[in-house]
């Protein structure tokens, strides 16, 4: 078997030093259909076992019961862990995707939800989800400059914005880092974004980094999915676009199989050799999958092997949009 080497122990998002990979909680709670919670905190507990300190939510996952069981996993454990959540986007009580928000007072009631639903005194790095086409980025950032001031806010990040206003919010207040979709099949992030956060000494969160589970290999048509699993609504699950995406997995599986590594693996490993400054937040809510996430941070890619895998995929070559019209409208504003 392929040795895997430690080279990625940590990584660096601004001034702040994390484990080399974060967990994402969103299928904890919401959008991928029922979980169970016990295994999902038990998903956590090991996570930071193993050296993640990275753990991400946001308000809207599981209408707030995503801060729920994360403040329930971390209880006795807060000193080990840093914390991650997400505010501007909103949803109804139905769950319908209603917009973007960055008002002050919008956000600052939001925080003291999200305290108190994680059980926490401080959020350690509290995210602008999104931007709206025509919002003022800066109002944002005073209501976040405001909170860190307070104690309640320790880093600001911002998520799926442009590079313009990356550096509209970097000059109210320091971002350390940018959330950003990026993956094998999801590089919008390479076009000028990830340029102006290396020049301003803001790091990366790679949410989606396996492709909402398409670059593990666990879905290969839309029956794979639960009735109520949120990738039905994505254009690249849906149609006639996941049979045409289908054989960029057996390139990569070509190379994963090579290499004795998974198809998770490989893409992961892809991702932790873009740079210390990037940290790739895989989502789970069970063991068996964190352990092979994991393994990844320690693999070892040669300048052959990444040419291999990035000429595997290329950016043409996905079919589909990363979400529907609406969602779309309010990514990279």
């Amino acid at each position: 078997m392929r040795s895997l080497r430690s080279d990625r122990a940590t990584g660096r998002l601004g001034g702040l030093t994390v484990g080399a990979l974060g967990l994402g909680c969103l299928s904890m709670s919401s959008f991928y259909g029922r979980s169970d919670r016990a295994e999902s905190i038990a998903t956590v507990h090991e996570a930071v076992e193993r050296g993640v300190t990275l753990l991400d939510t946001a308000d809207v996952q599981g209408l707030g019961d995503g801060e729920r069981l994360v403040g329930e996993a971390v209880a006795g454990r807060r000193d080990q862990v840093l914390i991650a959540t997400k505010v501007g986007l909103e949803r109804s009580a139905g769950g319908e995707f209603l917009g973007v928000r960055g008002d002050r007072d919008y956000i600052r009631h939001r925080c003291e939800g999200s305290l108190r639903r994680l059980g926490v005194d401080h959020l350690d790095l509290y995210t602008k989800h999104w931007a709206a086409p025509d919002e003022h980025i800066e109002d944002a950032m005073a209501a976040m400059a405001e909170l860190v001031a307070e104690g309640k806010v320790r880093h600001v990040c911002l998520s799926e914005v442009s590079a313009e206003t990356v550096r509209r919010a970097h000059a109210v207040h320091p971002v350390t880092a940018i959330q950003s979709e990026w993956s094998l099949w999801s590089r919008g992030i390479e076009d000028d974004v990830l340029a102006v956060c290396r020049e301003l000494g803001i790091g990366i969160v790679a949410s989606c980094p396996l492709g909402r589970g398409f670059l593990a290999g666990q879905v290969s048509s839309v029956a794979d999915l639960g009735e109520k699993d949120f990738r039905r609504t994505l254009p690249r699950f849906s149609g006639d676009n996941i049979q045409r995406n289908l054989p960029l997995l057996d390139k990569l599986r070509s190379i994963a199989r090579r290499l004795d590594l998974t198809i998770a693996q490989l893409s992961l490993a892809w991702l932790c050799h873009q740079g210390d400054d990037v940290v790739p937040i895989p989502g789970t809510s069970r063991r068996d999958h964190l352990a092979e996430n994991l393994a990844a941070a320690g693999v070892r890619l040669s300048p052959e092997d990444l040419a291999e895998v990035e000429a595997a995929i290329a950016r043409s070559a996905v079919h589909g949009e990363r979400y529907g019209p609406f969602l779309m409208g309010l990514v990279g504003n």
